[in-house]
């Protein structure tokens, strides 16, 4: 099967610059074309949404919005018209039909979803079964506006317990948002709005990381001047370990840098820092920049064996994002948390503006309260979020909230951890079904890695497998980005490319979570295949280097 080269290279001249979410559309519509030569559709690997969903909470959720809408038809109902629930007795009603529909799907998770309110933290069961019952009819705006009073209390649970905290000891306040999406839009707005960041300020991102994280910080109105900090520790064999070397985590020793970014494990490499980087940036924001601001994007962090979120390694420094999207299923749900703790150094900065500065955000905040300069920052990322205006509206709405607490709790229940450990494994095993076609490649697994997505250096390949002088070919005649645009018009094959997540350049990603299992051995075996037909080409032409033989060039070619 041939394609049309020059074409290709044309194309990857007009779009090339695109961020990899659109360049991905290309991509699509060369696989949609293979798609008869290839005798099946095509196998979008470059989505990061999940091909699973958490069933059970979901029936649960299902069940108790059923009893929700017999409590408002039990107040006043007049045909399709019924009216509001109420708190009175609730509970003891929950009970009973609860045993009447004791076989409803879900129901008995439904149960011990109420009981762990209940038994956990004391609720009060009239105000408990309550609370969640308004919140699924949807008919209040959420009160307060930044999270359900009690659902604020059992996602903390998960939180906490999922990001490596201790719930004695942990602090956290939460901000219920429409998935880490609105929560990367909210923050850097905020921090903006609140003049602890500045149009053109000096921020870190840690890198390879979510494309966004970049494509926000160069927009015209924040411009930041970046500062990249590498995961470019290789191991002995010349592999990348996507961990931070201690050189790069020392860029931070820099005041100028206002905030440091950093997806962990990271996207798309799906590693999480390791303890010893962990101890040793801590100790290097500690000592030499101790108003670092920091935001952690722990999304995949479900996914990893033991994990500690910088969030509760270095609470008073940072901001974490978490998202509900991947590890339940439920993207489209748009379910995720901001997550502060109360003594931190966003408070402390606003506090130590200027007098001028102070008077401004006086100015915006008014409305709000009497006392505007007491207004906590994750409070103000509340009023931000909707304007300050429209504050009394703001809040994730409140069936989200529901599901969100629904999921928590089931995930809390689960003390076996069967549920976490099905979705770990169904992401190494679709690994090991690529590299059993690429044996070459094959990695170790170890705690820090989760397999959520996979990225794939061709350049170290192409070094380990036939030397530099293969490595000088591809460079010289190849753009990075032909790899990624044969394999979708040959194959039907859609992958990222890494370099569009500031990864090396010749990078690929491979998300591990979206397709059937045995569609990753197709993927993998046209990976292999094409990448001998660049070295069955190189070798009919001889292993002489070509004219970029420079050193400097070869031994850059990790990013």
């Amino acid at each position: 099967m041939t394609t049309n080269v020059q074409s290709i290279k044309q194309m990857i001249e007009k779009v090339g610059h695109l961020s990899p979410f659109e360049l991905k559309d290309e991509l699509i519509h060369l696989a949609q074309k293979a798609e008869n030569k290839v005798g099946r559709p095509m196998l979008n690997a470059g989505r990061g949404n999940p091909n699973w969903t958490a069933a059970t909470p979901r029936q649960a959720f299902f069940t108790f919005g059923q009893f929700a809408v017999e409590e408002t038809q039990r107040v006043w109902c007049e045909k399709d018209l019924a009216g509001m629930p109420e708190q009175a007795g609730i509970y003891e009603r929950f009970k009973r039909y609860s045993e009447v529909y004791a076989e409803a799907p879900g129901m008995t998770l439904l149960k011990e979803i109420i009981e762990y309110g209940i038994q956990k933290h004391g609720f009060n069961e009239d105000e408990w079964v309550y609370e969640l019952t308004d919140a699924i009819i949807g008919d209040n705006y959420p009160v307060p506006d930044r999270m359900l009073v009690q659902t604020e209390q059992v996602v903390k649970d998960y939180i906490v317990k999922e990001m490596g905290g201790n719930l004695l000891t942990s602090t956290h306040d939460l901000y219920a948002v429409e998935g880490g999406t609105a929560a990367m839009c909210y923050i850097f707005d905020s921090l903006m709005a609140n003049r602890i960041l500045k149009q053109g300020d000096k921020i870190a991102l840690f890198v390879p990381i979510f494309t966004p994280y970049v494509e926000i910080a160069g927009l015209p109105n924040y411009d930041f001047e970046i500062v990249k900090v590498y995961a470019s520790e290789v191991n002995e064999d010349g592999r990348h370990t996507w961990q931070y070397p201690k050189e790069e985590l020392d860029k931070l020793a820099d005041p100028s840098i206002k905030l440091a970014c950093i997806v962990n494990p990271s996207n798309p490499a799906s590693v999480a820092i390791n303890d010893e980087s962990m101890d040793y940036l801590k100790a290097v924001v500690e000592e030499k920049n101790p108003y670092l601001m920091i935001v952690t994007d722990d999304v995949y962090g479900t996914f990893c064996d033991d994990f500690k979120s910088l969030m509760m390694t270095m609470p008073y420094h940072t901001l974490g994002v978490y998202s509900y999207s991947k590890y339940f299923g439920v993207t489209g749900w748009r379910l995720g948390v901001i997550a502060l703790a109360q003594e931190n150094v966003f408070n402390d900065l606003v506090k130590q503006l200027p007098e001028d500065e102070k008077e401004i955000l006086r100015k915006r905040y008014k409305a709000l309260t009497v006392t505007p300069d007491q207004i906590p920052f994750i409070d103000r990322i509340v009023a931000d979020s909707r304007q300050v205006a429209l504050n009394h509206t703001a809040g994730l709405s409140t069936p989200q909230q529901v599901q969100m607490a629904f999921f928590s709790i089931f995930a809390l229940l689960d003390q076996e951890e069967t549920y976490k450990n099905q979705t770990k494994e169904i992401c190494r095993r679709r690994k090991e079904l690529i590299y059993a076609q690429l044996p070459s490649l094959a990695e170790k697994q170890d705690r820090y890695t989760t397999s959520y997505y996979n990225q794939i250096d061709l350049l170290v390949w192409a070094r380990l497998q036939y030397g530099n002088e293969f490595v000088s070919y591809l460079l010289d005649h190849y753009h990075p980005l032909e790899f990624l645009f044969e394999l979708a018009a040959r194959y039907g094959i859609v992958l990222l490319n890494g370099s569009g997540f500031e990864g090396p350049t010749w990078s690929i990603r491979v998300s591990l979570a979206n397709l059937k299992d045995e569609d990753y051995t197709e993927i993998g075996q046209a990976i292999g295949e094409l990448f001998e037909d660049y070295a069955t080409k190189w070798k009919a032409q001889g292993t002489t280097l070509s004219t970029i033989e420079s050193e400097g060039k070869i031994e850059s070619f990790m990013w």
